[in-house]
């Protein structure tokens, strides 16, 4: 028997949720959350369905065996009761008392049964008219009723026979009054906005919305969320919005005609999606239209992922914290959006600091990840703890796929177009990365050379009458000094420090030695300090430049810690104090290491320090 009535139970929770789900999915009662809140009320009789507090509680008898309908109905007529102010002051009969000349107060004269059954009467119309839910309410109860528009004139009207209805006949809670609080009505300061007068601008944008959902709407909706047939107020916003862009916004209208929208409701998703994600691999933009957003919202949501797919975000991370690389990218892109005045920022999950204006994501990661516990804290449009760049079909270092020269090939035209028609404000910063996409990327080998250009600068050339030049033979009368070679500066050699952890394979640690090796011959440098580095550093001392790589071997321990070897290179003797290091690693190495000299990383791509490193990191493949 007991099990007989676990399932009777069950089933009555499942008739209420989706009735719940029924008002909830209903662009009328799209403010509910805000304002009100479902309690399962054991104390509740047993003929009664629900009552309504003013606080907002709709109090609800679960055990009563309600149809998903009946029980639509029921909830809806309980958020009525206070999105039409029922528990206002303002709202219900009452007069004005003169206090003096300049202040007077509202007085409320009224009988609560027959204003909680006008009330009721005034809901149960609205709804019928609505043929919203279903009701046991006979239509033939409002004939005396026809011609009363107002909650006002019911209530006069039931006042000149108040013993002819009862709340049973219209209300939620059986015999007894369905509304909770009326002895203490709400009173609303000057200038505070009344939940009724909300709810009045929320019907006008509802009616909005009916008259605009038609079939151009529907193929709207079809045309971005493709494939999916489900309809809804807030998927069409999201369509809406991405219209706005390709007819609208040039400058993001090119990527957003690449890009498909999916709702989270037409897939398994495993992850919850706060508000949205971009998948730049697949091409698709993931957004949760369950989220309370506008259109305006929409728009800088849509906005947002469509820049971290034009300028390749997800390619860019070079092996970085996933996480605070989409964090420092997000704080990019909304001070971005913020400045060019594009829609309006959400509620929630948004990053945005005024202090980090005019920095790349490259320098605002530099700074996220040196406080990277306090750091974990921040909240993206995506996934929790993921962020809303989705690059898991991306492999760090391969060559961009087609999709990714269509995004930078749209932000490009679509710039040109959008500031040579005026069409809006575009921050220099997003110009400046945007032309940086469309340049080929300095190899790191280029870009190593350079360093070591600022380490050892040529030498100067110096002449000498003591050695004569060659073309003295030509014109003996005439004195022509020489050239002559400048001596070697002992101080010009650096310090390499190489991990030979087992994670450095040979072939890593000879291809980024090679080219320092070579770089060090062309600059003249004819000895360089050499340290091995796994569980314990290992000094070779001065070596050739040409003789470093026959002395490397691996010895295969695993992770490494590099403190040791700095302190030794930094304390020899017979080292300059201005000599540079260069530390040749696989980066699973301390959280902290601190580098005096002037010093240059070299790890390889898809590694990460795991700290912001002060000197030059070169990511080698």
């Amino acid at each position: 028997m007991a099990k007989k009535k676990e399932e009777k139970i069950s089933k009555k929770r499942q008739q209420f949720d989706d009735g719940e789900s029924i008002v909830n999915n209903n662009p009328l009662f799209r403010l509910a959350f805000m304002y009100t809140n479902i309690i399962f009320d054991k104390n509740l009789g047993k003929n009664i369905t629900a009552k309504v507090d003013s606080s907002g509680n709709i109090h609800v008898n679960i055990d009563c065996d309600k149809t998903s309908k009946e029980w639509a109905y029921i909830i809806a007529h309980c958020y009525l009761h206070i999105f039409f102010g029922h528990f206002e002051a303002e709202h219900m009969p009452g007069y004005w008392q003169r206090i003096n000349d300049d202040e007077k107060v509202w007085v409320n004269s009224f009988d609560a049964r027959l204003w909680n059954i006008a009330c009721d009467i005034y809901v149960s119309r609205f709804l019928l008219d609505f043929k919203f839910g279903v009701s046991d309410i006979a239509e033939s109860n409002f004939a005396k009723f026809r011609g009363t528009p107002s909650e006002i004139e019911i209530y006069e009207k039931l006042l000149e026979d108040k013993d002819k209805v009862g709340y049973e006949d219209f209300g939620t809670a059986g015999t007894s009054s369905d509304m909770i609080g009326l002895d203490k009505p709400i009173r609303y300061r000057a200038g505070e906005k009344s939940v009724s007068s909300q709810f009045a601008s929320h019907l006008t944008w509802v009616v909005k919305y009916i008259v605009r959902n038609t079939v151009k709407s529907e193929e709207k909706i079809e045309r971005h969320f493709r494939g999916s047939k489900a309809r809804g107020y807030s998927r069409l916003d999201i369509a809406e919005a991405a219209e706005w862009f390709i007819n609208q916004y040039p400058l993001l209208g090119g990527i957003a005609t690449g890009f498909d929208i999916i709702d989270t409701s037409d897939q398994n998703n495993t992850e919850h999606i706060l508000v949205a994600a971009v998948d730049v691999v697949n091409a698709k933009i993931i957004v949760n239209s369950s989220v309370n957003l506008n259109f305006e919202e929409w728009k800088f949501v849509l906005a947002h992922e469509y820049l971290h797919a034009g300028l390749q975000h997800h390619a860019r991370r070079q092996g970085r914290d996933h996480w605070l690389w989409n964090i420092a990218c997000d704080f990019v892109i909304n001070n971005w959006l913020i400045d060019m005045n594009i829609g309006k920022m959400p509620r929630i999950g948004l990053l945005y600091d005024d202090s980090l204006k005019n920095m790349s994501a490259e320098e605002i990661y530099d700074i996220l990840i040196s406080k990277l516990k306090t750091n974990k804290k921040y909240d993206t449009f995506g996934i929790g703890g993921k962020g809303d760049i989705i690059d898991d079909g991306w492999q760090e270092g391969e060559e961009s796929v087609s999709l990714d020269d269509f995004c930078r090939s749209a932000l490009q035209s679509g710039l040109e177009y959008h500031v040579s028609s005026g069409r809006g404000y575009v921050p220099a910063g997003l110009i400046e990365e945007i032309k940086a996409l469309l340049m080929p990327p300095i190899p790191w080998d280029v870009e190593l050379a350079k360093l070591f250009d600022t380490w050892f600068p040529p030498h100067e050339k110096h002449r000498s009458y003591a050695h004569p030049s060659r073309r003295q033979s030509s014109s003996p009368d005439i004195p022509r000094p020489g050239y002559v070679k400048q001596e070697t500066d002992k101080s010009r050699t650096y310090a390499v420090i190489i991990d030979t952890s087992g994670s450095m394979s040979a072939e890593l640690i000879g291809k980024a030695l090679g080219a320092a090796v070579s770089y060090s011959v062309e600059r003249e440098v004819e000895y360089v300090r050499v340290v091995f580095c796994d569980a314990a550093p290992y000094d070779i001392g001065y070596v050739s430049p040409e003789d470093i790589a026959g002395r490397v071997e691996v010895t295969g321990r695993g992770g490494t810690i590099l403190k040791p070897a700095v302190e030794l290179i930094e304390k020899a003797d017979d080292f300059p104090a201005d000599g540079p290091i260069l530390i040749i690693t696989d980066a699973e190495i301390e959280d902290d290491l601190k580098v005096k000299h002037e010093h240059a990383f070299l790890i390889p791509t898809g590694r990460s320090l795991p700290f912001r490193a002060k000197g030059k990191v070169f990511y080698f493949s």
